[in-house]
This record gives structure tokens, sequence and C-alpha cells, in this order.
């Protein structure tokens, strides 16, 4: 049964707490699986089984898991750094990418952190990503103005199809260069960033009591079989279970 914390920020989902199952899918997200009380089973699309404390599943990679432990479950968006770095740990094992084998070799340099760590912890737990994805410390660099100004406008605007032009007027800086200041400043290109911000909407908007068809439509979705499909492609959940069947961990501004 999943029960636990969640956090949803610009990129990545992070889940930690009880490890429920999670029957045969693949998702656009690169997963991370880290388990504390005990190990969990993860099994390819060969079939081959494998048990274990921690893996790395990268975008597209066919896979079912068996819960029962309690610890950290993050997705990562593929197109962005954090993803990218992620998925080159996976190739850098040198073994078939869709197997566990490989899956597990990636993730094996977090065993200690895992050991060591209070994983059921959201905080903890970014900095144990950090570390996985050889990011380091969070940046602590202002963002450009102009990006600040666009991430505070794009909220207004995901009720209808966001164009980048028409942000980048907003921010009074150019189409380009704001594109590049979303891949360089927050480490997603700026579509990836939009379907995080409607993620996030839709969510907030159910887990505040609206239905599902609301929360679509509040985010910019077709309906709320449209934002039940990216969900379930992005982390291979329903949007119901991260509205409800969870407790959320709010940032501190």
């Amino acid at each position: 049964m999943w029960q636990g914390t969640v956090a949803l920020q610009p990129g990545r989902l992070i889940y930690a707490g009880q490890l429920g199952v999670a029957h045969r899918h693949r998702h656009a997200a690169v997963q991370l699986v880290l388990a504390i009380a005990e190990p969990v089973r993860l099994r390819d699309e060969s079939g081959t089984e494998w048990q274990g404390r921690a893996a790395v599943i990268p975008p597209g990679a066919e896979h079912e898991l068996a819960g029962g432990s309690a610890g950290l479950m993050a997705w990562i968006d593929a197109d962005g750094l954090f993803g990218q770095a992620l998925t080159a740990r996976v190739r850098r094992t040198r073994l078939p990418v869709d197997s566990v084998a490989a899956w597990a070799a990636a993730a094996r340099p977090l065993l200690d952190d895992i050991l060591d760590g209070n994983l059921d912890h959201i905080p903890s737990a970014c900095q144990v990503l950090g570390k996985l994805a050889d990011a380091g410390p969070p940046n602590e660099t202002p963002l450009h103005p102009a990006l600040r100004r666009a991430v505070a406008v794009l909220p207004a605007m995901l009720d209808h199809t966001v164009h980048l032009g028409q942000l980048a007027a907003a921010a009074g800086i150019s189409a380009s260069r704001l594109g590049h200041l979303f891949a360089d400043e927050l480490g997603l290109p700026f579509r990836a960033y939009v379907r995080w911000a409607r993620l996030r909407r839709a969510i907030d908007h159910a887990r505040h009591g609206g239905t599902l068809t609301d929360a679509a439509h509040a985010a910019g979705f077709a309906d709320s079989a449209h934002l039940t499909r990216v969900c379930h492609e992005m982390f291979g959940l329903a949007p119901s279970l991260l509205a409800r069947a969870v407790d959320w961990h709010e940032p501190v501004p």
C-alpha cells in the first residue's frame, strides 16, 4: 500500500514512505527506487527478477515493482539535466539498459547513503538525489530576473496553450534567450517545465477537493482521461492516488 509523503517540484516527483505495488508498465520519466527497511523486487521486460535496495530505471523501460518496504521513489524528467545524468549512469554500466542488472549497477554507489540516510524524510531524500546525479549541492544563485518573471507569470497561462514567445513577451526578453534560461538555470527545456507545471496545478486542484475533470481543465488538459494518461506516462500512478492517498510536503518559501 502506498502511504507516505510526496513533493512535486519542477522536473521531479519525490515520494518517501511505504512503497506499494506497481504492475507492469513503462513511463517517460527516469525512475529511482531506494528501499530502507528491506529489499524490494523488480522485474524487467524479459521477466528477469531482481531483489535489492536501489535501482535507476531509464525512460521507456518496461518494469514492475513489488513493494513492502519503506523508502524513496522518485520520477525525474528524462529531458532535463538531472534525468540525462541518471540515464547516463545506466548506460555507463555497459549492461543492456532495459535489464534489472543495469538498473541495480547504476544505483550501487548509493547503497551507503541508503543505510545511513533518513529517506522517509523529503529534504534528506532530495540530498540523496543530488548525490546520485553528480549534481552536488543545489544551485543557490538567484534566477535571472526575466526567468523569475516568466516563472511567476506562467501559472496564469496554464488553462490555455502556452507559447514560448508569448511568455517571453510577458517577461520582457526574447524567446530564444528565455528558452536558453529554462535549460541553463532550471535544468529543463521549456516544454518540459510547462508539462510539470500543469501536473502540479492539476494535482493541487484535485487534492483540495476538485474532481479530476475540474482539475484537468484547470491545468489545461483536455479532460480527466488526458490527465490520467499523462500521469501514468510520467509516473505509472493514477492522479487520484497522488491527490488523496498520500500527504504532501510543501517547501518553505
